[in-house]
């Protein structure tokens, strides 16, 4: 049997070197319009989604996806893009990994906007925080005990009222801690110490299920 070609893209979420020691495949940068369409006309049989531009250039299509799974190709999605398409066509045999995609496909998560973040072009290093882990972690650290319910809920509206170039924690915290009149301090010990980024272990998780696919 012939070796399915496997192509991921894949940028912010999870660095190259990482994903490599994971599964070794064609990894190409974050995709946008057309960019699984050739994947699939360059002969991949297994499509990892995982980053992909949002508001940069025209965003991966529904119905190149969908040209994708017509042609027997396998497509996983999680993390950010791969999870928001996931959630949309797994209906039609894309399959999600992971908790962002799963937020997304219960209706917890609606905009694109939970995923977005700025990341430098060349190097694809995450330069803002995408507002999915920002709610996730305030979310653990309320069920710590760091913060009540009524201080998460502030914190988060003031990072959902930023743009999202512009959401980082030293910046959220601050304008928290003036507008709020909060003080802020073992959130920050939190965060700095155990904050999780759920986009990266989703991005894991779908290259370890990709490599179970193709064991």
């Amino acid at each position: 049997m012939q070796e399915r070609k496997v192509v991921v893209f894949l940028g912010p979420s999870l660095d190259a070197d990482a994903a490599k020691e994971i599964f070794d495949a064609n990894y190409r940068p974050p995709a946008s319009r057309g960019d699984i369409f050739r994947a699939v006309q360059e002969g991949a049989g297994v499509i990892g989604l995982i980053d992909g531009v949002f508001f940069q250039a025209c965003a991966i299509a529904h119905r190149e996806i969908l040209y994708a799974l017509e042609e027997g190709v396998k497509v996983i999605g999680a993390s950010s893009m791969g999870a928001l398409r996931a959630s949309e066509l797994d209906v039609y045999g894309m399959e999600g990994v992971g908790k962002v995609y799963e937020l997304y496909k219960n209706g917890e998560l609606v905009s694109d906007d939970e995923v977005a973040l700025l990341f430098d072009p060349e190097t694809f290093k995450p330069l803002s925080e995408p507002l999915v882990n920002i709610r996730h972690n305030l979310e653990l650290a309320e069920d710590k005990g760091i913060i009540t319910k009524v201080v998460e809920e502030k914190i988060l509206k003031v990072a959902k009222s930023l743009y999202y170039p512009e959401r980082d924690y030293e910046i959220i915290l601050s304008i928290a801690e003036e507008e709020l009149n909060l003080d802020l301090k073992r959130l920050k010990e939190f965060l700095r110490e155990e904050r999780r980024d759920l986009k990266r272990e989703d991005a894991i998780a779908a290259l370890k299920r990709i490599r179970e696919i193709m064991e």
